[in-house]
C-alpha cells in the first residue's frame, strides 16, 4: 500500500479483490441464514478474516504496523462490509480504536500494538464507574452497557472516576485485557443483533495508571489522522453503516422486483408507475446524503492535510451530514420494504433485517435530534451545546 494511504492510495487496496469479495458474500450469507442473530455476535472466524484482510490495522500508524488510512477510506471500508451485514459493518468500524486510545502513554499504544497492530478494541464508556485509588493505579468495578463487538475484543475499555475524597476526579477511560472483564449476554434488540452490543462486568481489577487516561485528553500520535476531529470520526464509523445497508436494501429490491408476480394480478413490481416513481426517489435520496456525507469528510481532510486546524464550520458539517446518513438511510430501506409488500415482512426478508438494523442506527445517542439543534444554532452564530465539536 502506498506509504500515503492518507491522501490517495484507493480503497481497493485495503478492501478487494477476490478474497475480500469472497468474505463478504459469505458474511452475508450466514447472516441472511440468522447465524449472527441467534448468537447475538459475529463469529470468531469472522473476526479473524477482518484482521487478515486489515480491518483492524486501516488506521492504526505505520510506525505500528498499521496502514494508516484516511477517514473517507475506513468509512468506505466499513460502509462495504456493512452492504453484506450492518453488524459486521458495526463491529468492523470499531477498528477506529486507535482513536479511542490515543491519548494512552505513548509507551502503552506500543504496547497494544506490539505483538501486533491487528488489537481488537471493545469499550463500556457510560456510565463511568467509580473507581478506588491504590498504589500505581486503580481498582476498577462496574457494569458498562452497549459493549459492541466484545465478545472478539483483545483488550476491553471501560469508563472510571477515580475517587478523591467525598469527590469523583475526571472520567477516565481504563484499559485491559478482555480476559480480567466478564461479558454477560443482555443484547436483545429489534436490529443489529449481531452486533454483541452486550454489558461488560469487571470486579476488583486492578488497572495501573499507564493504562488509563483523562477522555476527551489530548493525543499522544502526531500522524495527520489525530488531527481529525475524533468526536465526529466516532459518529461517522457508525452512520456509515446506515449507508450500506440502505443501499443492500435497494439491491435486494431491484433483484426481485423483475420476477415478483402479485397474488392479485396486479403487473411486476418493476412495471408498476408508482413504485418506478419511488424507487427512484429512493435512490435520489441516498446518493445525496451519501455525497454530503464524504465530501464533507474530505472538505475536513484537506485542512488536515495542510496541517491547519478543522474549523468548526466543517465539524459541523461532520456531524450533521452523519446524522443526515442515518435519517436517510433507515427511510430509503423503509421504503424498500414497503415496495416489496408482504414479502418484506418475514423475520427471514433480507429487508426486514435492513429496515431493523438502520432504524437502530438513527437510535444511537450520536445520531439524536439535538444534532440538529447544535448545527442550527452554528448556522445562525451561536454556540452549540458543550460536547458537540
Amino acid at each position: 500500500m502506498d506509504s500515503l494511504c492518507l491522501r490517495a492510495a484507493p480503497v481497493s487496496a485495503l478492501a478487494s479483490g477476490p478474497a475480500f469479495e469472497a468474505l463478504l458474500e459469505g458474511v452475508r450469507d450466514r447472516a441472511r441464514l440468522g447465524e449472527f442473530d441467534r448468537q447475538r455476535h459475529l463469529s470468531r472466524d469472522v473476526i479473524d478474516a477482518f484482521k487478515a484482510h486489515g480491518v483492524y490495522r486501516a488506521l492504526v500508524p505505520q510506525r505500528f504496523g498499521g496502514l494508516e488510512c484516511s477517514p473517507a477510506q475506513f468509512c468506505e471500508m466499513i460502509e462495504r462490509i456493512s452492504h453484506a451485514d450492518g453488524s459486521a459493518g458495526w463491529v468492523a468500524s470499531f477498528g477506529m480504536s486507535p482513536v479511542y486510545l490515543a491519548a494512552l502513554p505513548l509507551e502503552t499504544i506500543a504496547k497494544i500494538y506490539q505483538q501486533s497492530p491487528d488489537t481488537v478494541f471493545a469499550g463500556g464508556i457510560f456510565p463511568p464507574q467509580p473507581a478506588e485509588v491504590v498504589t500505581g493505579g486503580f481498582k476498577v468495578n462496574g457494569r458498562w452497557k452497549y459493549s459492541s463487538g466484545s465478545m472478539g475484543a483483545d483488550i476491553i475499555g471501560v469508563g472510571i472516576a477515580p475517587r478523591n475524597g467525598d469527590k469523583l476526579d475526571l472520567p477516565r477511560l481504563a484499559v485491559m485485557p478482555s480476559s480480567q472483564a466478564r461479558i454477560e449476554a443482555t443484547w436483545d434488540t429489534v436490529g443489529l443483533l449481531g452486533t454483541g452490543s452486550h454489558d461488560v462486568v469487571v470486579e476488583d481489577v486492578v488497572v495501573g495508571e499507564e493504562w488509563t487516561f483523562v477522555r476527551g485528553g489530548q493525543s499522544n500520535l502526531d500522524e495527520p489522522l489525530f488531527r481529525y476531529p475524533s468526536l465526529s470520526l466516532a459518529t461517522q464509523v457508525l452512520s456509515v453503516v446506515g449507508l450500506g445497508v440502505a443501499r443492500a436494501a435497494l439491491d435486494e429490491l431491484s433483484g426481485m422486483a423483475s420476477g415478483r408476480i402479485s397474488v392479485t394480478g396486479a403487473p411486476a413490481l418493476a412495471d408498476r408507475p408508482l413504485a418506478q416513481v419511488d424507487v427512484a426517489k429512493a435512490e435520489a435520496a441516498l446518493r445525496s446524503a451519501r455525497a454530503f456525507f464524504y465530501d464533507s469528510i474530505e472538505q475536513a481532510w484537506t485542512h488536515v492535510l495542510a496541517g491547519d486546524p478543522v474549523p468548526v464550520e466543517a465539524t459541523n458539517l461532520l456531524r450533521l451530514s452523519s446524522t443526515h446518513a442515518t435519517r436517510v438511510a433507515a427511510e430509503v430501506a423503509r421504503s424498500a420494504q414497503m415496495l416489496s409488500g408482504m414479502t418484506g415482512i418475514y423475520n427471514q426478508s433480507p429487508l426486514a433485517r435492513c429496515v431493523n438494523d438502520a432504524q437502530v442506527v438513527t437510535q444511537h445517542a450520536f445520531m439524536g435530534d439535538v444534532t440538529y439543534q447544535n448545527a442550527g444554532a452554528m448556522f445562525f452564530g451561536k454556540q452549540p451545546l458543550p460536547g458537540y465539536l
